[in-house]
This record gives C-alpha cells, sequence and structure tokens, in this order.
C-alpha cells in the first residue's frame, strides 16, 4: 500500500513539471497537466464543484 502512494506522488510531481514546462514553452499545450498532477497529491480544483454547477445550470437553461 505504500508503494502505491509513493508512486502516486512521483506521477504527480512529473505531470505538475511537465505542465510548467508547457506553460513556459509556447509549443506544447499542456499546461492543464498541472491541474492533474495536482489531483495526484490529493489536491481538488477549489472551484470545481461550484464550476460543474454552473455548467449543469447553463445546459438547463439552454
Amino acid at each position: 500500500m505504500n508503494i502505491k502512494i509513493t508512486i502516486k506522488k512521483i506521477i504527480g510531481v512529473l505531470l505538475i513539471v511537465i505542465g510548467l514546462l508547457a506553460l513556459i514553452t509556447p509549443f506544447t499545450p499542456g499546461s492543464w497537466l498541472i491541474f492533474i498532477g495536482l489531483e495526484f497529491f490529493g489536491f481538488r480544483v477549489l472551484f470545481w464543484d461550484r464550476l460543474k454547477a454552473w455548467f449543469s445550470n447553463k445546459q438547463k437553461h439552454d
């Protein structure tokens, strides 16, 4: 079980680093990898629930 946590953290760090590199270079549109890396660490995007609710309300009204 401890190995899974370690692997998850390593993957999270790699995704964050790749996402940061993608932010600086104009040729790679992969800066969204930062958010996936943070998810691997267990951080939720602060506005994720609000964003989902907003999109579902917007679809109901359209």
